[in-house]
């Protein structure tokens, strides 16, 4: 199935990778759409001490309906653009759940 959306794929240990690009020191946690090519998700977290990597974790857990466990950021731990892989997650569900 292709991917209606660039930031989300199916991924070779049956899950899904996201491209996302975070904001951190946000209002609330929330995603607001897509920016060049990838999720756009404003975090609550302050960018210190891996808190805003831990709410990105556990928000996308929540959405999804999987365990944290399953969520692993994969690239970009201390930067703001992040490839994400989430097991046990189908492209069609993800985009359901992450798409406002």
């Amino acid at each position: 199935m292709a991917a209606a959306a660039g930031w989300v794929r199916d991924d070779a240990a049956g899950g899904v990778a996201l491209e996302i690009l975070v904001q951190p020191r946000a209002s609330r946690t929330r995603v607001v759409g897509e920016h060049d090519g990838r999720l756009k998700i404003q975090l609550a977290a302050p960018p210190v001490g891996g808190e805003a990597n831990a709410a990105l974790i556990e928000f996308l857990a929540g959405a999804l309906h999987v365990r944290k466990g399953e969520v692993r950021i994969v690239r970009g731990d201390t930067g703001r653009r992040k490839t994400v892989q989430i097991s046990g997650v189908a492209v069609a569900a993800a985009l359901h759940a992450l798409t406002p």
